[in-house]
């Protein structure tokens, strides 16, 4: 069974920093891009960053210069360090993985995990 757990979210204030995790587990073979989205309340899912197997990054502009992603393939985990943090930093953060490969033959187009909440006081 594939699984993409994240770790990391918790409360911090303006200016912080957070450090996210998110493992992709369950005998993968390879995983394309993996990624970071986040939805605040009432709002729709939107894009993060995201990044290559071959380590290209892509980011939204409103976290350029702020939040880093990296991955470690070897480990089928993806991280996203987020400093400088904003109020509106403030969602539940989803991993996302896309064409992720398995042993058994399985391929898994498009992939989320469950969430983790990150919230950013004033």
């Amino acid at each position: 069974q594939v699984q993409l757990v994240e770790s990391g979210g918790g409360l911090v204030q303006a200016g912080g920093s957070l450090r996210l995790s998110c493992a992709a587990s369950g005998s993968i073979v390879s995983i394309d891009s993996m990624g970071w989205y986040r939805q605040a309340p009432g709002k729709q899912r939107e894009l993060v960053a995201v990044i290559t197997s071959g380590g290209s990054p892509n980011y939204a502009d409103s976290v350029k210069g702020r939040f880093t992603i990296s991955r470690d393939n070897a480990k089928n985990t993806v991280y996203l360090q987020m400093n400088s943090l904003k109020p509106e930093d403030t969602a539940v953060y989803y991993c996302n993985s896309r064409d992720l490969r398995t042993y058994s033959g399985s391929i898994y187009p498009d992939y989320w995990g469950q969430g983790t909440q990150v919230t950013v006081s004033s």
